[in-house]
Parts: C-alpha cells; structure tokens; sequence
C-alpha cells in the first residue's frame, strides 16, 4: 500500500495554482502620477474587486491599489468553498459571542452565497459555479459529540443541517454533518469578469503599484513611486492590514499556511465539499477540468515560518490521496496564507474606532470566498449608508476577555520566535544549489540562496516589519517570517506583508568571502 513519491509525475513540479494557470488575466498599468478618487481600495483580491464593483455601482470613483497583479494573491491560492460551513464554528460563536452574533454571520455568509449565485446567473459568467453539499467528517472519537454539538448550534441557527454516520467517501468515518445547498467555483474567472465594470468614469484599477504610507489625516495613499491617492475615504483590503492605524493587528491575528494538490483520479469523485474536524487538515473537492474533472485535496496547515521541510506536506497529502484514491497524476501544486483571528471572526469596519475615512477587511482564516463578499457588502455599505445589520459581530474593535488566553498564547509565540532568532549560528557553511542556509556576517545574521545556476543570494532575514527573524521555506524558495507572516522573494523582494519594505543586500562579492560560502 501506498506510493513512491518520485513516480507520481508532478509532486516535484514548480509551484502553480490551477486557478491562475486555466485563467486570462488583462494587464493593468502602474500608477504614475497622483489622482482623486471617492474611494481608494488597497489591494485587488476579492474584497477589493467586489467592493469596488459594489460601490462603482453607486456612482462612486473608485481605485483599486495592487502591489502585484490582481487576483493572484489569497484569492488565487484558495480551494474557492462557497460555504456557510466554516468546519465547527457556529457551536462556538454561541458559546462565546452570544446567538445573535452566530447569527449574524451565518446570515451574512449565507447571503454572500445568494449574491454570488445572482451575480453569476445576471452576467452569465462562465466560471465553472455549481451547488453541492458541504460536509464535515471526523474519524477521531473525540470529535463526535463536538459534530452533534455543531448541527444543534446550526440548526437552533436556522441553518439546514444533519448529522451523518457515513458520507460518500471511500473511507469509514465515525460521524459528519452536512450543509446542503452550498456552492464552489472558479474564483478568478468570476472575478476577472466582474472586474471589467471597475475601469472608466474616473475608475481605476492599478497593478505594480506599492503602498508605503498612508495619512490618515487627509487621507492619502503614497505609493513606492512618490505618487499620491487622493480619496474621501480608503479600503485596506491588503490580507493583512498594510497599515495598522494602533489597531496592534498583528497582535490579534497569526498566519497560517496550507497547501493543494490538484490530482487526476481515476475513479469519479463523489458530489460535494468535504473537510476533516481534527488535524492534520484535510480538506477534498473536485473542479471541472477540460471534458473530465480534477481534485482539490488541501491541508496541513501549520502556523507560517515553522516546520523543518514545507516539502514533507506536498508528500503528506500525496500520500493521503494515494491510500484514499486512485490517483493517476499530480497536475498542480500550490500552497495559500490565511490570517486567523483570535476568535475566529474576521475583523471588517472602520479600521479603529477613531478613524471614520479607513476601513479594513482582514482575517478570514481558510473562509475567504463568502466572508470576503459578506465584507465587501459591509464596507460598501458603511459608506454608502452608514450601516449594514452585520457590522456587530464583524467590529474590528470588538473586545471579548475569553480572547486573551489565545491572544496572550499568540504573543508568547512571537516573543519565542523573536529570541530563537537571534540566536547565533556558524559563518563557515557549503551550500548546494536550490539551498538555503543562515550564516553570520560581522555578527549579524544572513539569508544565503544559491540558485540553479549556482548565484549566490544574500539578504539580511531581519523582517523589515517588527524585526523578527526570517526561516527558509524550502518549498517555495521563499523566507518567512514567524512571528507576523511577511513573506519575501530568495531576492529581498517582499512577496506578502504586512512587511512594506524589501529584505536589505549585502554585496555579494564581500558576502562570499567574508563568510567563507562555499
């Protein structure tokens, strides 16, 4: 039983996410001089475009800001659920927040899926949408009574659920529950097709464009290049929050990183979306593919920067599909970030309390097609109206003390990560191709990447937000940061935030032979 790894063709291939590979991206210019706006959006995944496209709607002028391209960040890295079945939540939202705020975000996820239906049928947007059932499945005892005590909560929600003893997969299970009615799609298909009615009228979307500061007195945006955004108020829809405003964000959220296989199998796959209760993660969903289809199977989620080898997840879930599943190829391969909250609520509104013109959208953990739509109609209408009937449970400056446990449990990590970092480690090392190792230079410590064609890459891994220290992740290439979840390029460059500025260089000829790199 079971597989060699080198003989599944793909599962050494180079990174690609299936939705970014199958879609027609249109190119979009960089910012090159200072405009006015209603409404600058930073950042252009799904919240961004969805709300941008809402207040457009309205007459608004909007901007949207991308330090990247558009829709290739969380939002092209997703298994694209659309879902109000956010694993074994709502039990918890009762016994934590009260049964209004439950409500409240189960309504405000069920109507984001009603909004995308509808959005998908008026435009006819060819993304591959289609409903299916959502399940939840344990196969640990100790998971069971947690199932009964979810379909209790969401049924006392008005949630149609059931609890199950078995589910179309082809594996035993000690119990699930199931959410009919739920739906999945090809996530940047939707969104390229409704990004066409963001440009024009004194609309804007631009890409390769960076944020680094933002006045919140007269709110502008400044970008990389000096040039300015003028707006009546801003978006932060950045993943994690690019500016903070003393809403100490990164105290009350952690990152997360995961990974996908995209797997052709042989026998057909059952109808629905399925996703383990206990860890490791597992998580399974099938995807029209030319005339046949393809399999998500994703999970083994760990807290980003830790871990000795990101490869061994790739291979743990090639093994679970292959013990599970005829699998008869690897076609894809593809790793995601989410931000987790301390309660597990996003956090979505004005940005503090004391800051009517900023408002954020941050935090959606591994739930981001509906609770991204559900903000994107939030802030939408905050600023339009002033109000939405979801803004309590969603309240960035929402308190509860049952919080600080895992918030003080959060900082302690950081705090551990940032004197583990420190440490001193050897100057003297050989490094291969396609390695990485951490050296020391002048007592300061160095990221060293030789490439393919055996360049030698040398960044400071101080991560230029609070200065953490950087790890390498062998998967990616890439170096993360433990404490915040920045991520940045072998070569400095910054991949993901909420870091603003590249790793700094040291010369490289210097760097080769004041360390001894071999």
């Amino acid at each position: 039983m079971g597989i060699e790894m080198n003989n599944l063709s793909g599962l050494n291939s180079e990174h690609e996410s299936y939705w970014i590979s199958s879609s027609q991206n249109q190119d979009y210019l960089t910012l090159n001089e200072d405009i006015d706006v209603d409404v600058a959006i930073i950042g252009g995944g799904m919240v961004g475009i969805t709300s941008a496209f809402l207040l457009k709607k309205q007459g608004v002028k909007v901007a949207i800001i991308e330090g990247d391209k558009i829709t290739h960040g969380a939002s092209g890295h997703t298994t694209a659920k659309i879902t109000i079945q956010h694993n074994l939540i709502y039990n918890k939202l009762i016994l934590k927040m009260g049964e209004e705020k439950a409500k409240q975000y189960a309504n405000a996820n069920a109507e984001a899926i009603k909004f995308i239906a509808a959005l998908v049928n008026e435009k006819n947007i060819q993304c591959d949408f289609s409903y299916c059932p959502a399940y939840v499945y344990t196969q640990d005892d100790k998971y069971v009574n947690k199932i009964e005590s979810e379909v209790k909560a969401a049924l006392r929600l008005g949630i149609k659920a059931n609890y199950l003893v078995e589910t179309p997969l082809p594996f035993a299970v000690k119990a699930a529950l199931i959410f009919p009615c739920q739906a999945q799609f090809h996530p940047l298909k939707y969104l390229l097709a409704i990004e066409k009615d963001i440009e024009g009228s004194g609309s804007y979307i631009f890409e390769h464009t960076k944020v680094v500061d933002i006045d919140k007195e007269n709110t502008i945006i400044v970008t990389d290049k000096g040039k300015k955004v003028r707006a009546s108020k801003i978006i932060i829809a950045s993943h994690f929050p690019c500016y903070d405003g003393f809403g100490m964000y990164f105290t009350r959220m952690y990152a997360e990183k995961s990974y996908v296989l995209a797997t052709k199998l042989k026998d057909e796959f059952p109808k629905g979306m399925f996703i383990s209760a206990e860890d490791p993660g597992r998580s399974l969903r099938s995807q029209k593919y030319n005339d046949s289809e393809i399999v998500l199977v994703g999970g083994e989620h760990h807290r980003t920067g830790t871990g000795p080898n990101t490869n061994i997840h790739y291979e743990n879930l090639a093994r679970f599909a292959d013990e599970n599943f005829k699998v008869e190829e690897i076609l894809y391969r593809w790793s995601t970030q989410d931000y987790i909250t301390v309660d597990s609520v996003p956090y979505v509104g004005y940005l503090t309390r004391s800051t009517p013109n900023i408002l954020v959208a941050t935090g959606f953990g591994k739930w981001g097609m509906t609770n991204s739509t559900a903000s994107a109609m939030i802030l939408s209408d905050l600023i339009i109206k002033g109000k939405n009937p979801w803004t309590e449970v969603y309240d960035p400056s929402r308190f509860d003390v049952t919080t600080i446990p895992k918030m003080v449990s959060q900082n302690l990590e950081v705090a551990k990560e940032f004197v583990l970092g420190k440490i001193e480690i050897p100057g003297n090392v050989t490094i291969k191709n396609g390695e990485a190792k951490i050296i020391l230079i002048d007592a300061k410590k160095f990221g060293v990447y030789r490439d393919e064609n055996a360049k030698i890459h040398i960044v400071d891994i101080t991560c230029t937000h609070l200065g953490c220290e950087l790890v390498w992740n062998e998967a990616e290439s890439t170096w993360d940061c433990p404490c915040h979840g920045s991520r940045f390029s072998y070569d400095g460059e910054i991949i993901e935030g909420p870091a603003f500025n590249n790793l700094n260089h040291k010369g490289e000829g210097k760097n080769k032979r004041d360390a001894n790199i071999l």
